[in-house]
């Protein structure tokens, strides 16, 4: 796997292809188990992303109330 900046919205739209795909019933059991640990671990990437967003944003803001 490269070391490529993935963004979040590339992130979203790499899970949502895997729903489609496993709603389809398209892949195979072994392929099912990549599926789903590659979404976990982009999951935890987004939940990442959006707390370093949050505590960003909230000390912009209050850097602003000082």
């Amino acid at each position: 796997m490269s070391n490529k900046y993935v963004t979040y919205k590339e992130s979203l739209e790499e899970i949502e292809n895997i729903i489609q795909k496993i709603e389809s019933g398209e892949p195979d059991i072994d392929e099912l188990s990549a599926l789903v640990k590659r979404a976990a671990t982009l999951i935890k990437e987004c939940k990442k992303k959006l707390r370093r967003t949050e505590e960003d944003l909230s000390q912009t803001l209050g850097e602003l109330e000082d």
